[in-house]
């Protein structure tokens, strides 16, 4: 048996620790690397802070839990609990000023999401969610906190779709994606891990995203599930691992969708 709620509180303090290394950097003056690639791949000295910030914790407190994060890599554990971190989900928002950017801590026991945290502490937000017999998830907003909810949604005529960027998209699938947004009622772009908190939180039903790596995903399939929706891959399978991803609110616009991409 897990011990959640050391764990969760525990999450916590990373995203504590994640947040005090990156404020002092959000609408300041920072240096800003290209990782290389074809597209321009940013990582900041906040990036690199919070994540140093959270293995440090996570070595002291849990020494013998893997990790795994955007910036530094795997380092190996004796047990079967591995976290995954992506320190700023949103690089390009956060060199851009805009609150859109997250850190992501997801927790995965034997492979399998267990727990997540999607935290914005410039907005003073923090998405949790837990995996298990009963599942859950709760926002916590300057100091109040309720529980997460998704929305029904009759159809995906109804529904509104987000994606952080169409460039996600190449070839075949740059069609698939298309034909969603033109049936969706709304689609929005550019809000990373952010659209996945307001799918958990009941103002977005679908997000549709592609090339997606574990870090970009772990810690928020906890949260849409334990709010009530699901994260799948474009065919209706596993999702834990990213690539092309779906997160949906209600089943039926799940459905509806899975179609159309295929």
């Amino acid at each position: 048996m897990h011990d959640l709620p050391r764990l969760l509180a525990f999450a916590d303090t990373l995203g504590d620790a994640a947040g005090a290394a990156i404020l002092p950097f959000f609408r300041a003056a920072h240096r800003v690397n290209d990782k290389g690639g074809v597209r321009f791949d940013p990582v900041t000295e906040a990036d690199q802070a919070a994540e140093r910030a959270m293995r440090t914790l996570i070595a002291q407190e849990f020494p013998d839990h893997a990790i795994l994060g955007e910036e530094f890599g795997e380092t190996a554990g004796a047990s079967e609990y591995r976290w995954i971190l992506d320190p700023i989900d949103g690089t390009r928002a956060f060199m851009a000023g805009l609150p859109s950017w997250g850190v992501l801590i997801g927790l995965y026991h034997e492979g399998r999401p267990l727990l997540g945290i999607m935290d914005q502490p410039y907005l003073g937000e923090r998405y949790r969610g837990w995996m298990g017999h009963e599942p859950g998830a709760i926002v916590t907003v300057r100091g109040a906190t309720q529980p997460l909810k998704v929305r029904a949604c009759a159809g995906l005529s109804e529904a509104i779709l987000s994606t952080t960027d169409p460039t996600l998209f190449a070839g075949a699938e740059t069609e698939a994606f298309a034909r969603v947004r033109d049936r969706a009622k709304l689609t929005r772009y550019g809000y990373d891990c952010y659209a996945y908190a307001m799918l958990a939180a009941g103002h977005i039903d679908c997000v549709i995203e592609s090339g997606l790596n574990i870090y970009d995903i772990a810690a928020l399939i906890p949260i849409v599930t334990g709010a009530g929706g699901g994260v799948c891959a474009w065919d209706g399978g596993d999702a834990r691992a990213g690539g092309r991803v779906l997160a949906w609110g209600d089943g039926g616009v799940r459905d509806e969708v899975v179609g159309m991409l295929g």
